[in-house]
């Protein structure tokens, strides 16, 4: 069996992408952290390449398209790692319960609505955040790179994820599948599953990197062994390519997803996936549950 987190699951139910009239810019108290995460929203708009059919987002209403603001990003970023650092964000309401072993400001995460690294600014971005990281003397704070892994081969994003590797920066990529057809029916995109396979190849091949995966019910259905064991061999394949894999994180679904039938995995059945994945790939794993 996997450590249950020992912090009130509740405490973690909550991830708005707002923040006091922020536009960009939002405190998290994070499981996968394990403490408070900056988050860095690129797709406000909720601009997107995929639609998983787990996705928390609701994209059934209209999001008029605006650019990124850099200098509100930056001005608000600041701002956050001043409240987080100082400690005064525990004196509000949304953040009081914060156990004390959690009341640390482990990361900026560039994440948000939708795929970051489809945002035109995405450089820039990384490179206001890698600029506070180091105005603030916050060695120990990592820039996390949450992505769905479709854009990395994009000479723009290899020079962002440079600067991202400069500054401390972790990838945590997704992979959701083994399979070709399985990975249509969770992710629906038209990016192709052996670009999303390259990319994480190649990626891994310059510097660690981590996976997170979602496994689900669909229609009262578990994943199929044999997707499982699909998923295993997608792992070894970086690894024989000479990828690194830091950690393999095992989610199931946490809040209400974007199609209703949809459902978590029971905490044992994410126990078995994790050691699964651990037994066949020898990796390192951790789980999230619902």
């Amino acid at each position: 069996m996997m450590e249950r987190p020992s912090a009130d699951r509740s405490l973690f139910d909550a991830h708005p992408r707002s923040f006091e009239g922020n536009r960009h810019v939002y405190p998290v108290l994070s499981r996968r952290a394990g403490g408070i995460s900056i988050g860095v929203n690129l797709s406000p708009d909720k601009r997107c390449n995929f639609d998983c059919v787990y996705c928390q987002v609701d994209r059934t209403r209209p999001c008029p398209r605006s650019p990124i603001d850099l200098a509100r990003l930056a001005e608000e970023l600041d701002a956050m790692v001043e409240l987080v650092t100082s400690a005064r964000i525990y004196q509000g309401a949304k953040f009081s319960e914060t156990p004390r072993q959690l009341r640390r400001l482990n990361d900026f995460a560039l994440s948000g609505d939708g795929e970051p690294t489809i945002c035109d600014r995405f450089e820039e971005v990384v490179d206001i955040c890698a600029e506070v990281r180091h105005r603030r003397a916050l060695d120990d704070v990592k820039l996390v790179l949450i992505t769905n892994a479709s854009t990395l081969h994009n000479d723009r994003v290899r020079r962002a994820l440079k600067a991202l590797d400069a500054s401390g920066g972790e990838i945590w990529a997704k992979l959701d599948a083994g399979t070709e057809d399985y990975y249509r029916r969770v992710c629906r995109t038209g990016v192709p599953f052996g670009r999303i396979l390259d990319n994480l190849r190649e990626a891994a091949s310059v510097r660690p990197i981590v996976i997170q995966s979602l496994f689900m019910r669909i229609s009262e259905q578990p994943p199929p062994p044999a997707e499982l064991d699909a998923y295993c061999r997608r792992l070894d394949e970086i690894t024989a390519a000479g990828g690194r894999i830091k950690l393999v994180q095992i989610h199931t679904v946490a809040r209400a997803p974007a199609e209703a039938w949809v459902s978590a995995l029971g905490d044992e059945e994410v126990d078995a996936v994790a050691e699964q994945v651990r037994q066949q790939t020898g990796l390192p794993v951790a789980a999230f549950y619902g």
